[in-house]
């Protein structure tokens, strides 16, 4: 079965001076996927999210966006691509049906198109407000809503949740999720490593401007191994049990003394659940509990990466 590419990029690269932002990308998104696009700060991902959408030239490489070639057909992939950015691009001082009705006016779309979109984001109820009385969740879906007035075969998120609350960050992902489920396709850049593992198909962790791995959530939790920890009882000194997790992992173990954890990460297939209690055991050391688990995309983003920081 072959399989058809929404984004497909070859080779990408981008410089600032002496700064070379992106050293050869390559992406390749099949449609009606999300593609997680991760990487610590100064990674490339801004720069390959602007290159993908028209802001920015390539100065090498090609990429094709929706069946479109990104260098000799910009305005083709603009018609069938919709951005969405940190901040809610809507008026403040319009209501939400008339930020809507007015883009899909200029987009030369029936006023019906607006309204269906008020409706299917949960925002009819509010339609008469301004949208500046509009709660941060509220203008996020707003904002979505507007993006999709075209219904665009591609839709690059950046950041769509941040400073949201728990529940509207729910339902922005719930709203991302269901794109993909009807066919949109959609590549998104978040600081929210969990949100990444629960929607994408896909993740690519871009460091120093190349896609350094490629995988599912799964598949990157594979390369890393597996989590070790135990949370012990009483409030006696953590060395002992870390200096055994640092035996039998051959990683330095990470400790949490108000929650009583000591924690590593393995690569060792070996390291079963027993023997890990056996070894604690032995070295006559109390716990009430004991566990061996796939990484969080965290632990994965912080191992692959080779250094602490942010995804953003």
């Amino acid at each position: 079965m072959t399989t058809t590419y929404a984004v497909l990029s070859e080779g990408l690269e981008k410089r600032y001076g002496e700064v070379r932002a992106l050293r050869g990308l390559d992406l390749a998104v099949p449609e009606g996927t999300v593609c997680g696009l991760l990487g610590p700060n100064g990674a490339g991902k801004t720069t390959a999210v602007r290159i993908l959408t028209t802001l920015l030239a390539p100065d090498a490489g090609s990429a094709r966006i929706a069946g479109h070639d990104l260098v000799r057909d910009p305005a083709g992939v603009r018609r069938r691509i919709a951005v969405t950015g940190q901040y809610a691009s809507v008026d403040g001082d319009l209501t939400g049906a008339e930020n809507l009705r007015l883009f899909a006016r200029l987009l030369r779309l029936p006023r019906s198109r607006a309204d269906e979109l008020l409706e299917e984001f949960g925002l009819a109820g509010a339609a008469d407000r301004l949208a500046r009385t509009y709660s941060g969740g509220m203008l996020r879906r707003l904002d979505l809503a507007a993006g999709l007035l075209a219904r665009p075969s591609v839709l690059f998120l950046d950041e769509p949740t941040t400073g949201l609350d728990p529940r509207s960050r729910n339902a922005i992902r719930d709203a991302v999720r269901g794109l993909a489920e009807r066919g949109t396709t959609v590549v998104l850049t978040t600081q929210y490593l969990e949100e990444a593992d629960r929607l994408a198909d896909d993740i690519v962790l871009v460091e120093d401007g190349r896609a350094a791995h490629c995988g599912t959530p799964a598949e990157l939790k594979a390369l890393v191994g597996s989590r070790a920890e135990v949370v012990l009882a009483g409030a006696g000194p953590l060395g002992p049990a870390a200096a055994v997790l640092d035996r039998l992992t051959g990683s330095a173990p990470d400790l949490d003394a108000e929650r009583r954890t000591v924690g590593a990460i393995t690569a060792d297939p070996t390291l079963t659940l027993p023997r890990l209690v056996r070894e604690i055991d032995a070295a006559g050391i109390h716990i009430v509990d004991a566990s061996l688990r796939p990484p969080t995309l965290d632990e994965v983003f912080l191992r692959l990466t080779g250094r602490k920081g942010t995804a953003a």
